[in-house]
């Protein structure tokens, strides 16, 4: 469903009564390889969210919740190149806007950007954290996006394939239905390498690959998913017993995933099962919940839990922390905990991921400055002896609710066999 003018009049409404003064959001420009070549235009999020148009060199000026477009029609010269203008009434009724006058005219009003003031951004961050029922559609629509691509990788998956090949398949996915990547893909078998910029693998029989990959649809909204599963075999036994520690992880922390509840006890609600399955396989020695207090849990899972979700796949970062973290609220300094992106109680109509992860990291898991801290819980025979797991991810978007919560992404497999089934068709 295709986001409506008066959705757009409704979110700078809203605006207008939290901060009323004018407001200038402009859309910024393309990036440039050389003067006649840019790279792919998106507009910035927060013009999307509230004026639509995704077009360079905009500007809108929000005024008690009217809104004006400066844009000038290209000339001849441009025509010729980029073809002509759109109609300016079209334009007026797709995006709502109150009127449409010349570039030249711009006034010097308040921007929107990260320099602006508290309350300004204040209350952006409320109007963008619930997301209302245009922008739920929209989530929903990139994020089954997303889920028929990583089908189609799952399927596409061979030995001897190369991970750029993979890549090539996830990319065809959701280009055929009009939409893009919302961040750089990592698809790797070297899945201890947490955001592995390369594609250059080859893919043997029995490897693990780690595909993490989300769609922005047309509109600019996006999902964000991984998934790992073995190159068209079935789970080694420690593949397998690592799989299972993570995905009972995952679990739990979408179990603690619903209104009212603190997102960091989300986080360690994965840490506290992915400590307790570590202890039962002999990685960990100790009571799991004091482990996970010293952090040593860190050293198999050391980023966050997740994170906001929606016209950022990192919803809202350009503000730095403002938006993840509630008022007061600062990073911890403890290894792992410092890296969860979001602490603030959750709300209904809150996106968010839900991302556990077992890596080991040969940076970590052979430093003794890293390891001495936790000498006396580690068994560092059976943790070599986990070595050929390498990486194990699983994530999920999940939409809050009066209720609980909803797992967008519920339609792709992530059970053990599922997965095997799935890879193996």
């Amino acid at each position: 469903m295709q986001t409506q003018a008066q959705d757009f009049r409704q979110r700078r409404q809203r605006l207008a009564q939290l901060y009323p003064p004018p407001v200038l959001i402009r859309s910024g420009g393309p990036a440039r390889r050389n003067p006649p070549q840019a790279y792919p235009f998106r507009a910035s999020s927060h013009f999307l969210y509230f004026a639509g148009w995704n077009h360079p060199h905009l500007t809108v000026l929000l005024t008690e919740g009217r809104a004006t477009l400066f844009y000038d029609q290209p000339g001849v010269e441009e025509s010729i190149w980029d073809g002509p203008g759109p109609d300016l009434d079209e334009l007026r009724a797709a995006y709502g806007f109150d009127e449409i006058r010349p570039g030249s005219e711009i006034p010097d009003r308040q921007v929107l950007d990260p320099q602006a003031p508290d309350d300004l951004l204040e209350a952006v961050i409320q109007l963008r954290l619930r997301h209302d029922a245009a922008a739920r559609s929209q989530l929903e629509q990139a994020v089954d996006m997303t889920v028929r691509a990583h089908f189609q990788a799952m399927r596409a998956t061979r030995p001897e394939r190369r991970e750029f090949q993979i890549l090539a398949t996830l990319l065809v996915s959701v280009t055929q239905e009009g939409g893009s990547t919302s961040f750089s893909p990592i698809v790797s078998r070297r899945g201890e390498i947490l955001h592995n910029p390369l594609y250059d693998g080859t893919l043997q029989r029995g490897d693990l690959l780690l595909v993490d990959f989300g769609a922005e649809n047309r509109e600019g909204w996006a999902g964000d998913l991984t998934r790992t599963f073995p190159v068209r075999t079935t789970f080694k036994p420690r593949q397998a017993e690592i799989y299972e520690v993570v995905l009972n992880a995952q679990k739990a922390a979408l179990r603690e995933c619903r209104p009212g509840r603190e997102y960091r006890e989300v986080h360690r609600a994965a840490c506290l099962a992915m400590t307790e399955g570590l202890v039962q396989l002999g990685l960990l020695r100790g009571d799991p919940a004091e482990l996970v207090e010293r952090g040593a849990h860190a050293l198999f899972f050391p980023h966050g839990i997740g994170h906001l979700l929606g016209l950022d796949v990192h919803d809202m970062e350009d503000l730095g922390d403002r938006a993840g973290y509630a008022p007061g609220r600062s990073r911890s300094t403890q290894f792992g905990l410092q890296s969860l992106r979001l602490d603030r109680p959750l709300e209904a109509d809150m996106a968010v991921t839900v991302e556990p992860g077992f890596y080991w990291i040969p940076q970590l898991l052979e430093n003794p400055e890293r390891l001495a801290p936790f000498r006396d819980c580690l068994d560092l025979q059976t943790i070599e002896a986990y070595r050929e797991v390498r990486g194990i991810r699983i994530e999920d978007n999940v939409l809050l609710q009066e209720e609980g919560a909803r797992n967008l992404s519920a339609a792709l497999p992530k059970e053990l066999q599922e997965i095997e089934i799935v890879v193996n068709s």
